[in-house]
């Protein structure tokens, strides 16, 4: 399975959230159950530390089990600490077999806040 692409904004002192529904190639859920997940943020691929990383363990991922769902939620204050520009993350979930699957990958452009 080749991983998904999704771009977005995230905005600079908000809270962002949002949900990756997981289908395989004939349209059908793919129950999750037993699985992980983690994302994790960085300014370049090779960067060595990430800017913020949020897991199913952590509990900035929900796993929706037989939904197929992971919900990924960054709380305000941790998106508060990024600069703006483009950043680069992807999304692996860790099927009950142990075996890690890429679903998504992209970039976010942090949108910077003027109210502060």
């Amino acid at each position: 399975m080749t991983a998904g692409i999704y771009n977005s904004v995230i905005e600079q002192g908000a809270d962002f959230a949002f949900t990756v529904f997981w289908r395989d190639d004939s349209g059908n859920v793919v129950n999750l159950t037993g699985c992980s997940a983690a994302l994790m943020i960085r300014n370049a691929y090779d960067d060595p530390v990430p800017l913020v990383s949020v897991s199913s363990a952590s509990g900035g991922i929900v796993i929706g089990g037989p939904a197929g769902t992971t919900a990924i939620s960054i709380p305000a204050a941790i998106t508060s600490l990024l600069s703006s520009g483009r950043v680069v993350y992807d999304l692996r979930v860790i099927d009950s077999t142990g075996k890690p699957i890429r679903l998504i990958q992209g970039y976010f452009n942090i949108a910077p806040s003027v109210t502060r």
